[in-house]
């Protein structure tokens, strides 16, 4: 066969110019390899069976009749050395496949030593292979060579007794699509996260459509209220009702899961008694969090960032297994009957609630405070509320059901740094916060005087000046000393030695850098004034602190694992700290203080604070008071529905209604105030 470019060359394994068949095979585009074509020859018509003689025993001395008078027609050919015994009969192939054919298919008979029809060749005595006798053509047959260009003998024609048998046709598959190899994380979710077992029963579907009138019902996007709580308490119901026999988890940790469930409902609490808007911002941020770790779990920082992307990815994969509930229960059309009563129910009270609030004005008021306006506005909130609940519960019934395996994410990492490559950069590091933390004690201690003669800059510009910086360098610091911890290998007793003198000494030297930015702006807000914002940075620089702390007592016997969650806890009592003291509150009665002394206060930003604040403002003077009440009248100037509940605004509506009408300003009175005001140009 010449070679062409698609198929290479091979070798003909039959005659030249012989026919033959082949099957050609084909393969799907694409696939990898070379073409496969398999040639078929003609193979040789099988002989009868005939019986092997077998060859005399060899002796020391051959005998007479054997040896003495070779047979006519036969020749014989004499051992060279003397006595041999004849080796084992080797069958040998010959160079071209010629069938022969006897003339009687019966069984070929061994000629005689003496008789006419064999050639014997014994063996040789230097080993040489002795090979069968080969018969001789008898008087009555003949041996048939195809002569050339006649046809190859066909499959199926019919040879007599000696059939070719043909093999089975092989089947050949054709090869499917490509499929690149799993990823990592697929890997990972087969193996710890398979998710739930097949859907049955109401109780998921339910749950959704629980968290979805939850929210869309109690929760007022706009506004800070009690509804967040009671939206947040309706959806978690729901979630446990449906998962309460499904969930399979530990003692332990279904009370942690317990407490991340409680911690959420405890900061969802916030928004019902404080109005500021970072304060119950942060608070709904972090209700996410503890709900994530709620739902998911997790003890190490891997596993706790890993929660807050499971739940998402957890509410787009249940949903089919949330329709799968719907199709599994024994009444199909389940779904679309409930949302049809939903609607009808709806229809009906929107008809007859019109009618009999237009019928009677105390009855509409009523009605008026308990159901939101109907406008564009109010319906897309409904809309995205009952979206996200139904979303949130979903990730929660589908997670729960079965959670994953997070321990898997919280191993150990591999120690692949020695002393050379840690050592001297924490060393490096420890050093210049040594000397840091020796001019902080210069700047405590020499005070005021010191700064000015050293800086060139105010007490409250140097202050000012270095907070952020140093609330970055904490940061940093905690970022550092986790990979240390992690990576830095303490195999020897010098090792773990150096490792705990370094990162205590970082740990303790942090922990004055923290005070220090303390101290920098505590005194910034003595000189001009408080603010929430500044307070809750304060806690939260004072958080890091305690952090830094807890790296250092888990330094002692290397068990750090508790830290995560501890930091998670202490969050959690950072912002429900913030909610008791009332940042805005107290920010405003300290500027009222320092008014009181120094004649200076900022009404424009006493302005912008919350209702939080109306309590502490109602005690300012003319015109004053009546600017920094301008806005914050204006916000409690519309009633809140039911849901929208709260206690701050609750107290700056009776403090104002106990001022009377005209305690409240407007602009004119707060271009009066400018006189009061700190300078623009802060020095």
């Amino acid at each position: 066969m010449p070679p062409t470019p698609a198929i290479p060359s091979m070798v003909w394994p039959g005659r030249a110019g012989e026919p033959a068949w082949a099957i050609p095979v084909q393969i799907a585009p694409g696939t990898q390899g070379y073409a496969v074509f398999l040639p078929m020859v003609p193979v040789p018509q099988q002989a009868p069976a005939a019986t092997t003689p077998k060859p005399a025993e060899a002796t020391s001395k051959p005998t007479e009749d054997a040896t003495s008078k070779p047979a006519e027609g036969a020749t014989s050919k004499p051992a060279e050395a003397g006595d041999a015994k004849p080796a084992k009969p080797v069958a040998t192939t010959p160079a071209n496949p010629v069938a022969t054919t006897p003339a009687n298919p019966v069984a070929a008979r061994p000629a005689d030593a003496s008789g006419d029809g064999a050639t014997t060749v014994p063996a040789q005595a230097n080993g040489g292979a002795a090979t069968f006798p080969v018969p001789a053509p008898t008087n009555g047959g003949a041996t048939a060579v195809p002569a050339a260009g006649a046809r190859p003998p066909r499959p199926w024609e019919d040879r007599g007794a000696a059939a070719i048998h043909i093999p089975p046709p092989v089947t050949i598959g054709i090869a499917g699509p490509y499929r690149p190899a799993p990823t990592p994380w697929q890997t990972w979710r087969d193996k710890h996260w398979r998710g739930p077992s097949a859907a049955k029963g109401r109780a998921v579907p339910a749950a959704v459509l629980t968290g979805a009138l939850g929210l869309a019902i109690f929760v007022p996007l706009t506004r800070s209220g009690i509804g967040w709580f009671l939206g947040w308490l309706v959806l978690v119901a729901g979630i446990v009702a449906a998962v309460r026999r499904t969930a399979v988890l530990e003692r332990s940790e279904r009370w942690t899961r317990i407490g991340f469930a409680a911690a959420a409902l405890a900061l969802l609490a916030i928004p019902a008694f404080r109005n500021a808007w970072w304060l119950v911002t942060f608070s709904v941020l972090g209700a996410l969090g503890c709900s994530a770790l709620a739902v998911v779990g997790g003890r190490g920082i891997r596993s706790i960032l890993f929660s807050a992307v499971a739940v998402p990815y957890a509410a787009v994969r249940g949903l089919p297994w949330v329709r799968n509930h719907l199709h599994a229960t024994h009444n199909p059309g389940i779904a679309r009957r409930v949302g049809f009563s939903i609607g009808l129910t709806l229809l009906v009270l929107l008809i007859f609630g019109g009618l009999l609030s237009s019928a009677d004005v105390a009855f509409s008021t009523l009605l008026g405070r308990a159901v939101p306006d109907l406008d564009g506005g109010s319906v897309f909130s409904w809309i995205f509320l009952a979206v996200m609940g139904a979303l949130i519960a979903v990730a929660g019934t589908y997670t729960l059901s079965a959670p994953p395996t997070t321990s898997s994410l919280d191993t150990d990492g591999r120690r692949r740094f020695g002393l050379v490559e840690w050592a001297p950069a924490t060393s490096a590091l420890m050093l210049l916060f040594v000397g840091f933390v020796v001019v902080q004690f210069a700047v405590l201690f020499g005070g005021r005087r010191h700064v000015l003669t050293t800086s060139g800059l105010s007490y409250a510009q140097y202050a000012r000046s270095g907070f952020w910086q140093l609330v970055a360098v904490t940061l940093l610091t905690v970022a550092v000393l986790g990979a240390v911890a992690r990576w830095a290998r303490r195999d020897r007793p010098i090792e773990r030695l150096l490792l705990r003198i370094l990162l205590g000494l970082l740990c303790g030297l942090s922990v004055v850098i923290v005070a220090s930015a303390l101290s920098r702006m505590w005194t910034y807000q003595k000189v001009y004034s408080f603010t929430g914002e500044r307070i809750f940075v304060m806690s939260f620089e004072l958080l890091l602190g305690v952090v830094f702390v807890m790296i250092a007592a888990a330094g002692v016997r290397w068990r750090g694992r508790w830290i995560p969650r501890a930091t998670v806890g202490l969050t959690v009592l950072m912002l429900l700290g913030l909610a008791v003291l009332d940042p805005e509150n107290y920010a405003a009665d300290r500027n009222i203080v320092r008014y009181e002394q120094a004649g200076k206060i900022d009404a424009w930003y006493l302005r912008a604070l919350s209702a939080d604040a109306t309590p502490a403002l109602t005690r300012l003077p003319d015109p004053v008071r009546r600017c920094t009440l301008s806005w914050i009248a204006d916000d409690l100037a519309k009633p809140d529905p039911w849901y929208a509940w709260n206690l701050g605004r609750s107290q700056a509506r009776k403090a104002l209604a106990d001022l009377g009408p005209n305690a409240v300003g407007n602009h004119a009175d707060c271009r009066a105030a400018d006189q009061f005001d700190l300078p623009k140009t802060r020095r």
